[in-house]
C-alpha cells in the first residue's frame, strides 16, 4: 500500500512539473539585476528583457536589488521558488564574490541553474588628460616606475574597475594606490578633475569622455579592438602581451528549476540575442553578444568554474575583502 501511494505521489510530481513547463510562463518574469539602476549592467539587462519579452509571451521585468557587490540580489534569487519566475543576470562578480565575501549567503555554483552567458564587455584603460605617458606601453612603464604614487580609482570593492586594477597589478607585478569610490560616476568626476591618475573600467562607462577628450584613452582589454573605441589598441598589442579582461554577464535561475523551464529560457535567450535592435545597441555600448555555443547552461557552468579558479588567488594575494 505504501509503495503504491509513493508511486502515485512521484507520478503526480512529475506530472505537475510537466504541466508547469507546458504553461510556462503564465505571468511576468522578474530578472534581478543586483546593481543600481543606470549602470552598464542595468542597461544590458533591460535590453535583454525587452528582447526576451516577445519570445516568452510574458513581460520580463528588471528589478534592481543592489548592495555588497551584487550579493544581496543574488541571495534573493537563490532563495526564490525554482519556478522560472525569478532570474538573476549578474556579471563577473558571481565568480569573485566567494573570495571577496567570506560569509556569503549563497554558493554561486550549487545554488543556481545556469542558463547561459549573455554578453562580454571589454574595459578600457583611461587616465586624467594631462598624465605624462603618451601610449599604453609608456603608461605601463610609468606605473612600474612610480608605484604607489600612482592613484588608481575604482567604483568600489568587487566592481569591474576594481577587478581590472587587481588583474593589472598582478600582471605588471607592481603595487599602486587604490582609491575607492561609491560608484563609477564619482570616480570619473575626480579623474576629469585631475584628482586621480588612472582607471580601467567597462567601455560603456568611459567611451563618451574619451571621445570628448576630458580623459585620455590608452588601450582596451578585449582580444580585438573595440568598435566603440576603434582608435585604441588592445592592451595585449600595445605593451602587455597576453593581458585580456572582459566583464562577462550570465543568466541564472534558482537551483531545482525544472529542466523543461530551463530549456525554454535557454531558447528564449538565444532568440533574444539574434534581435537586431539588441545587437545594434550593444555594439554602441562596446558590448559583444555571445555566440549560440556560449549561451548555454554547460558553457556558463564551465566558464563560472574557470573564473572562480582564476580570480580567487588574485583576490587573496591582494588581501582584499568586502563588507556585507
Amino acid at each position: 500500500m505504501w509503495k503504491t501511494s509513493a508511486a502515485i505521489a512521484i507520478a503526480a510530481a512529475f506530472s505537475g512539473n510537466a504541466a508547469t513547463a507546458q504553461t510556462y510562463p503564465a505571468r511576468p518574469v522578474t530578472m534581478v539585476m543586483p546593481y543600481a539602476a543606470g549602470g552598464p549592467g542595468d542597461t544590458l539587462a533591460r535590453l535583454l528583457a525587452q528582447s526576451m519579452t516577445p519570445v516568452l509571451g510574458q513581460q520580463v521585468v528588471v528589478e534592481n536589488i543592489g548592495g555588497a557587490g551584487g550579493s544581496v540580489g543574488s541571495a534573493k534569487v537563490a532563495s526564490s521558488p525554482p519556478d522560472g519566475y525569478n532570474l538573476l543576470m549578474i556579471h563577473i562578480s558571481h565568480a569573485t564574490n566567494p573570495a571577496l565575501y567570506p560569509r556569503l549567503k549563497y554558493d554561486p555554483v550549487k545554488d543556481y541553474e545556469p542558463i547561459g552567458l549573455v554578453v562580454d564587455l571589454p574595459s578600457a584603460f583611461v587616465a586624467k588628460k594631462d598624465l605624462a605617458p603618451k601610449s599604453f606601453e609608456e603608461l605601463v612603464a610609468y606605473v612600474k616606475a612610480t608605484g604607489e604614487k600612482v592613484n588608481y580609482s575604482h567604483a568600489g570593492i568587487g566592481s569591474a574597475s576594481h577587478l581590472c586594477g587587481l588583474l593589472f597589478a598582478d600582471a605588471i607585478k607592481t603595487k599602486f594606490t587604490n582609491v575607492a569610490y561609491r560608484g563609477t560616476g564619482p570616480a570619473m568626476n575626480d579623474m576629469m578633475g585631475g584628482q586621480v591618475d588612472v582607471m580601467c573600467d567597462q567601455i560603456v562607462n568611459v567611451v563618451s569622455n574619451v571621445e570628448a577628450g576630458t580623459i585620455k584613452g590608452y588601450a582596451t582589454t578585449g582580444t580585438e579592438r573595440s568598435a566603440a573605441l576603434p582608435n585604441l589598441p588592445t592592451a595585449a598589442e600595445a605593451g602587455l602581451p597576453g593581458f585580456t579582461y572582459k566583464v562577462w554577464y550570465g543568466l541564472f535561475a534558482p537551483k531545482g528549476t525544472p529542466k523543461p523551464i530551463v530549456d525554454r529560457l535557454v531558447a528564449a535567450l538565444n532568440e533574444a540575442l539574434k534581435d537586431k535592435t539588441l545587437r545594434d545597441r550593444m555594439a554602441q555600448l562596446g558590448a559583444d553578444p555571445v555566440t549560440p555555443e556560449r549561451a548555454t547552461p554547460s558553457a556558463l557552468a564551465a566558464h563560472l568554474t574557470s573564473e572562480i579558479a582564476k580570480w580567487t588567488p588574485i583576490i587573496k594575494a591582494a588581501g582584499v575583502t568586502g563588507t556585507q
